[in-house]
């Protein structure tokens, strides 16, 4: 069993603000693109960005006083949660109030209602549903209907590796640190954030619901689709490099989206999805095998032919082949045209059409006939095919895709455009939407967190506690010493701890300026380690400390935050000739610093 980081303190707070046997969950549709704030006015921090079309659950059926005179905004504020996990304030001139049933045994009470659920929708569906029906008549909305129970589907989805999210503080709530850390800064998610992203109703709004769409030829927005991939891809490195080389990509994309009946939208979101916009991936999108992805493992790789020059003319517009098992050995670049080469894609047209054919044959044709479905392969009758052959690892993979399809449409003026989404709906959902923010399911988590005070917690494990700052840790104290220390007085899965860079790491020596975050049951902190002497933040007490010790006091160097902590050795508040005689005789082990 997994544990809880950070969201059960969300959850506990939740419940003591709304009571959960309530029938209705309150949702704020965005109406025009505005900030997410610290507090009910635009005094506050921005923390974050509400664009028109999205859909936040609101903490509360109320309104909060604006503490700025309304300046900048008419109405007063709602309180909403956003990542699915943290809470903000969004300005009322921007939100459209709507109530969804957070349970499934409700009668329908108007037209709209009623046809979903003569469609196949339960009530906790409907709010979301009809505020985009209103919006847009044309669409339409089949359920999609799962044979397995929901908490069936998030067990075998929540198992380690499956599911990715990048290990950033901003996850902080979702991050498992139990499942080990992937390349390319992506970690695993807990089974409350895979709920949350796996929630259909959590993204029935206008920017996420495209996820939903149905991935063949659609014949009703056919004219629209040459402007739309140009719009896609358009400002692309891979698209000007080759239109520089005598290759329009649009057109390929075209002519082979008609003859595998697969949206050419779908085709190049896909791509730039999966190659990005810059020349990251230069080799795999150019036909040139560079030297750097020979040399940048310590290995020079010799293919079936015995040559390491065989790669070039192989193109790889997919990722296909780019495991994160195979990149961590060898490299993207030979990961991705090793496939090719093996698959014969030897010419752009080659590539464009495999990779195609391979989605259209493998997936869309299998069952996986959405951007949602791709990544949750749940629409299958075999059970052990539940949760395997899913195109990417990224959670949020769909919402990406979606966002990109919502743009083009919207900049071509064809969202009114006759789209059918295929919603999924499985069974015993009739949970609460989200009283728990980080979805519907709870994983059974025995230990929860301390209700002590996070000061308390801290200074119980034996460091210090004071200022933003933990301290009173010994120099070469490992990261795995300092979170199971704490989480001993804290509980299970309370403690995640970042790098300077802001990842998530497990291991190897702290140093100053890396993170600690701790939740007991109400309650998040965020502290900075500081370990006195380090001033340079690499976790050791060397020339270079001492260095910038001494120019701190000359006034040619600044240290700062929890830097010049680390400074004051001495503690008395300054940094001075004492401290810098304590950081040398410290170097020379004849005095050791009291951390």
């Amino acid at each position: 069993m997994k544990y809880i980081k950070y969201i059960i303190f969300c959850i506990l707070l939740f419940l003591l603000m709304i009571d959960v046997n309530a029938s209705e969950t309150v949702r704020g549709y965005i109406n025009a693109t505005c900030n997410i704030r610290t507090g009910p006015g635009t005094q506050y921090k921005n923390i974050g960005i509400a664009y028109l079309g999205d859909n936040y659950i609101l903490v509360e059926d109320k309104t909060y006083q604006d503490t700025n005179n309304h300046y900048n905004c008419n109405s007063d504020w709602y309180q909403a949660y956003y990542n699915g996990i943290d809470v903000g304030y969004i300005c009322g001139d921007h939100v459209d109030v709507v109530r969804s049933y957070s349970t499934d045994d409700v009668a329908p009470s108007n037209t709209c209602e009623q046809e979903m659920s003569d469609a196949g929708f339960p009530s906790s569906y409907w709010g979301g549903l009809c505020t985009l029906k209103e919006s847009h008549p044309n669409w339409q909305f089949v359920a999609l209907k799962i044979d397995y129970d929901w908490s069936y589907i998030i067990d075998k989805e929540s198992s380690c590796g499956i599911n990715l999210i990048y290990g950033s503080s901003e996850n902080a709530g979702f991050i498992d640190s139990t499942c080990s850390a992937y390349d390319s800064g992506y970690v695993g998610i807990t089974k409350q954030g895979v709920a949350y992203y796996m929630d259909p109703r959590n993204f029935l709004s206008d920017r996420y619901v495209f996820q939903f769409l149905t991935l063949n030829y659609d014949n009703n927005v056919a004219s629209t689709y040459t402007n739309a991939v140009t719009s896609i891809i358009g400002n692309s490195s891979f698209y000007k490099y080759h239109l520089n080389n005598g290759t329009n990509l649009v057109e390929l994309i075209n002519e082979n989206a008609i003859a595998l009946n697969v949206s050419p939208i779908f085709i190049a979101s896909r791509i730039l999805q999966e190659l990005g916009s810059s020349d990251t991936l230069y080799s795999l999108y150019s036909g040139k095998y560079t030297a750097d992805a020979n040399t940048k493992y310590g290995k020079i790789f010799i293919d079936l032919t015995g040559s390491a020059t065989a790669y070039q003319g192989y193109y790889n517009f997919y990722n296909f082949g780019v495991s994160d098992q195979c990149v961590q050995s060898y490299g993207t670049a030979y990961c991705g045209l090793n496939y090719a080469y093996r698959l014969g894609w030897n010419s752009v047209s080659a590539a464009i059409k495999g990779g195609l054919t391979q989605i259209a044959n493998n997936y869309i044709a299998a069952g996986q006939h959405t951007s949602y479905l791709q990544k949750f392969n749940v629409y299958q009758s075999n059970s052990s095919s539940i949760a395997t052959h899913q195109y990417m690892a990224s959670i949020v993979g769909p919402i990406g895709e979606s966002k990109i399809a919502y743009n083009t449409y919207s900049e071509l003026g064809a969202l009114d455009s006759a789209f059918t989404f295929h919603i999924p709906v499985y069974n015993n959902m009739d949970a609460t939407i989200s009283n728990s923010p980080g979805g519907a399911v709870d994983d059974g988590n025995a230990n929860p967190p301390s209700s002590l005070p996070i000061s308390t917690i801290v200074t119980s494990s034996g460091y210090k506690y004071g200022s933003g700052y933990i301290s009173g840790i010994n120099i070469g104290t490992d990261v795995s010493d300092i979170k199971s220390t704490i989480e001993s007085v804290g509980g299970p899965g309370t403690v995640v701890i970042y790098d300077s860079a802001g990842s998530v790491i497990n291991s190897g020596v702290v140093a100053t300026g890396y993170k600690v975050t701790i939740n007991n049951t109400s309650s998040v902190e965020t502290l900075q380690v500081v370990i006195k002497g380090d001033t340079s933040g690499d976790g050791v007490v060397n020339a270079l400390d001492l260095a910038q010790v001494q120019k701190n006091i000359l006034g040619t160097y600044s240290l700062n935050g929890a830097y010049k902590e680390a400074g004051d050795t001495s503690g008395d508040g300054v940094i001075n000739a004492l401290d810098l005689a304590q950081v040398q005789k410290n170097i020379l082990e004849t005095y050791s610093i009291v951390q």
